[in-house]
């Protein structure tokens, strides 16, 4: 293996390495340098005398370094890379023939290491050297670097071939950028450094583009780094890379980033990155949860929210230095490259008087936008005759100008505006209130103008209890957005939603304050009632906008929970909803901003069967407040056709009869259903969800069994309703063909499975009146299509007769699942009663992490307490499941307190 490598390492001193230099890791560099470079350490040692008994100083004083509690953060990175610059220059020294040099390239050449950062390291030849002293200086070096277990990137080169390595690849381009001498040959260090340089601002107008480019690909593939709860520290959007762009756009004399807290955010970036090297021994960028909690500690912050939230602030100040710097570069390159956007030759129309250039040069046209406010160069900056310091509504009337023109906040009207104009009076004048309004009107315009002001201080100048949401992260998975884009980003989506209520004002205000109590402790619709009056009178509202906007904020999530967790047939769930909403007016805002709200969220928080179950809790409470008696549906009710059918045939074979039916968007039966022959509706609006109906006579374990075949069969369950039906005596009499197990479509396109059969004449009076359970479930496949009707009353019936091993099989998928989850532990599951939520059940809320066979086991502890199940509501978010079961006792009564007390202790306990 030592013969191998060494053959390996000799190769390199022809410009064997392929087109890759190294551009490394170390602080921020682009990585992969192409075929070779990326050398693990071989077995053994190196040639020559114990070259790993060569570093063994440099690790000792390495551990030393990293020990020492009073050296820390850039401190620390610059000693690391100076202690690590002196041990490789001896190794070099004793070696090294004339016309070499050793250099340190990408973030290793930017002078600052971290704990498990790679090096980056150019061994550069002026093609004189004789091929095995080159050889031999190589195995010098790299061995001792590998013994030690470091990560290493390096290459062999001449100065030609380091310039062809660079044109073939943008990578290797950006690490010679930071070329930095260690030791031998200066002049050679310097030749590729200048010549390095010189060719990249030479190109820049065809080399920037594809940076750009490079950049925009990397964001997609890794994410936005302050949206992700565990975020890649350097390949995410606002991560080290791109960093490590805009020093190269800075090399390029083209543009420059604003500086202003950029030196900090990198910091900042860095310091968790060591934290993270550090306390968990890898040489990882990647912030996961389960290490989160250490990394605080080692920086010494409170906790891990802390963290990234500090992680967040940093990655929006590098984000919008990056939006900034692309913004000027293209308009470099479009003026460069002709008449810039937006100009007119003035000169020419003017006879030649000066127009503020030379005569007859191209003057760039401001056009107005606003009272102060003008769109220059494809931005919206401050016109010449602005005075910002007299003006406090100045910063509001230019971001709305900017937004709904659809253009950027220049950078210099930023800073002016932050710096020069005076605070609004409080309340806000109604020309403030209105120009706010107005930029949150503007639909997705809205973000960039919001995020160049929030950069600025000028939204915390604004709403002072903003800064508490401020780069918040919600641990939730099903929220894509930290706490104060998601407000944002709700206002964006309200803003679609404008024209579908009488007060637009209130209802883009009421987006972006809705979970503004979130930087507060406690429940943060509570907190954020109290915090959304104090700023809406603050933003200049009446009171009587002001009390609605609070109730806006206080019930934000009423409707969707009341939806897709209660019985709407409870005329108690109406009434309340109704209550609590007190205005036809208010409950339109609130329907609205539970759309946008959702929407804003993440796919997991909205869809169409979500959407139509509140429409129809919406409806229903209009009623009621337009004066309309609450009708009660939760009485038995008299069976339809199809039902009736059913229940015969259960009760005539003594099995289950079930029946498919899918619905479309927007209906819940009727005129919306479709046959489901085995699978989903092909084209057509989007299925709501699929009702699956089972009838069979009374018996013990009927919930649990269903839930269980149906999770068995991957198909998710979204609502459940069962009853017990009375059959009369007359319906059951006559004869009928004879048995026959088939699957049949009945009328209206229903699949129906079952043994269809009659009872022998004589056979079907009984002592006593049929009783048969009708079970109505609204079910969607979790993958695929849905499985054949037939199959599922196959294993139903297997699961009712023991034979299926149902809790086995359930177990077994469940451990198929965990591995797909989070490292982190889930919190434990818990059960609650909801009081006073019916006044004919009693109702169990289930809060616990979602699993195949949860809803399974739940109704297993139900059917093992003895009571009855008359509806189930389920609603999974994400990784998590929010259940409400509406139970009675034997004798179809609600649960006395401390018995519900007891059912719901016995539930919470069956699920540990």
């Amino acid at each position: 293996m030592r013969d191998a490598a060494a053959a390996r390492t000799a190769a390199t001193a022809h410009g064997a390495h392929g087109p890759g230099a190294p551009a490394g890791d170390g602080a921020d560099a682009p990585a992969g340098n192409g075929p070779g470079t990326d050398t693990p350490a071989p077995a053994g040692g190196g040639p020559g005398e114990g070259p790993g008994r060569a570093g063994e100083g440099y690790a000792a004083a390495r551990v030393r370094l990293l020990q020492d509690t009073a050296l820390s953060g850039p401190d620390r990175r610059r000693a690391l890379s100076g202690l690590t610059d002196r041990w490789l220059a001896g190794l070099f020294t004793a070696k090294a023939p004339t016309g070499t040099a050793l250099v340190a390239v990408g973030g290793y050449g930017h002078g600052e290491l971290s704990p498990r950062s790679d090096l980056d390291l150019l061994l550069l030849h002026d093609g004189t050297t004789d091929t095995a002293a080159l050889a031999a200086l190589a195995d010098h070096l790299w061995y001792p670097v590998w013994d030690l277990g470091l990560a290493l990137d390096h290459s062999v080169r001449t100065l030609g071939e380091a310039r062809a390595a660079a044109e073939d690849d943008l990578k290797v381009q950006l690490g010679l950028l930071d070329a930095r001498h260690v030791a031998g040959d200066q002049d050679l260090t310097a030749q590729l450094r200048t010549a390095a340089l010189a060719r990249w601002r030479a190109e820049a107008r065809s080399r920037l583009p594809e940076l750009r480019e490079y950049a925009g690909e990397r964001a997609r593939r890794h994410g936005e780094l302050r949206f992700l709860l565990e975020p890649d520290l350097k390949e995410a959007r606002g991560g080290l890379r791109d960093l490590t762009a805009l020093r190269a756009v800075a090399a390029s004399w083209l543009a420059d980033a604003p500086r202003e807290g950029l030196r900090e955010a990198r910091d900042t970036l860095l310091d968790v990155r060591d934290a993270l090297h550090l306390t968990t021994g890898r040489a990882t960028d990647r912030l996961a949860l389960q290490d989160q909690d250490q990394v605080a500690a080692a920086l010494g912050l409170l906790d891990s929210d802390t963290l990234l939230r500090r992680v967040y602030e940093a990655a929006g100040a590098v984000g919008y230095a990056s939006d900034v710097t692309w913004r000027e570069v293209e308009r470099v390159l479009r003026a460069r490259g002709g008449t810039p956007r937006g100009t007119r030759l003035r000169g020419l129309l003017s006879g030649g008087r000066r127009t503020g250039g030379r005569p007859g040069a191209p003057v760039r046209e401001r056009t107005p936008l606003a009272e102060g406010v003008v769109e220059h160069e494809g931005e919206a900056a401050l016109a010449l005759h602005a005075r910002p310091d007299r003006d406090p509504v100045l910063p509001l009337r230019a971001a709305a100008a900017a937004a709904q023109a659809g253009v950027p906040l220049a950078l210099p009207a930023v800073r002016k505006l932050a710096r020069s104009a005076p605070p609004l009076p409080v309340p806000w004048p109604a020309e403030a209130r209105e120009e706010f309004v107005t930029l949150l009107g503007a639909g997705e315009a809205t973000v960039p103008v919001w995020e160049a002001m929030d950069a600025a201080g000028l939204i915390t100048r604004l709403l002072p209890d903003w800064e508490r949401v401020r780069c918040r992260p919600q641990r939730n998975p099903v929220h894509r957005y930290t706490v104060d884009r998601h407000l944002v980003e709700t206002a964006v989506r309200a803003a679609a939603l404008t024209r579908r209520v009488h007060r637009p004002d209130l209802l883009l205000t009421g987006a972006l304050l809705h979970d503004i109590g979130k930087g507060w402790p406690g429940d943060h619709s509570v907190t954020g009632e109290t915090i959304a009056g104090d700023l809406a009178a603050r933003i200049g509202f009446d009171a009587a906008d002001t009390r609605t906007l609070a109730t806006l904020v206080r019930h934000h999530l009423l409707l969707v929970e009341t939806a897709t967790r209660r019985n709407l047939d409870d005329p108690a769930t109406i009434r309340s909803v109704a209550e609590a909403v007190g205005s036809s007016g208010t409950l339109e805002l609130l329907h609205a901003l539970t759309e946008a709200d959702a929407l804003a969220t993440g796919p997991a928080a909205w869809s169409s069967w979500r959407a139509t179950l509140v429409s129809d809790l919406v409806s229903r409470v209009a009623a009621v407040l337009a004066g309309e008696p609450v009708a009660d549906r939760t009485a038995d009710r008299e069976l339809t056709a199809e039902g009736e059918r059913l229940a015969m045939e259960a009760w005539r074979t003594g099995g289950p009869v079930l029946a498919l039916r899918t619905h479309k968007t927007g209906h819940t039966g009727g005129e919306g259903a479709a046959a489901v022959p085995g699978g989903g509706a092909d084209g057509g609006p989007e299925p709501v969800g699929v009702e699956l109906s089972v009838a069979l006579p009374e018996q013990s374990g009927v919930l649990p069994a269903v839930a269980g075949v149906l999770a068995l069969h991957k198909l998710t369950v979204r609502a459940a309703d069962l009853r017990l039906a009375e059959l009369p005596a007359a319906l059951t009499e006559g004869g009928s063909t004879a048995a026959s197990d088939v699957t049949a479509v009945a009328s209206h396109g229903t699949t129906v499975a079952g043994d269809f059969a009659t009872a022998a004449e004589g056979e079907s009076a009984t002592a006593e009146t049929p009783r048969v359970l009708l079970l109505t479930w609204r079910v969607a496949a979790q993958y695929g299509s849905l499985p054949q009707a037939a199959r599922l009353r196959e294993d139903l019936v297997r699961a009712l007769d023991g034979s299926l091993g149902l809790a086995l099989r359930l177990a077994e998928r469940e451990a198929a699942y965990r591995p797909r989850r989070t490292a982190i532990q889930p919190p434990p599951p818990r059960a609650t009663v909801a009081p006073g939520d019916s006044a004919a059940a009693t109702v169990i809320e289930v809060r616990a992490q979602d699993a195949p066979g949860l809803l399974h086991r739940i109704g297993q502890a139900l059917e093992e307490a003895g009571v009855r199940v008359r509806s189930a509501h389920v609603s999974t978010l994400g990784a998590n499941a929010v259940d409400a079961f509406y139970v009675t006792d034997a004798a179809g009564e609600p649960l006395s307190d401390v018995a519900a007390a007891r059912l719901a202790q016995q539930v919470e306990t069956a699920l540990r």
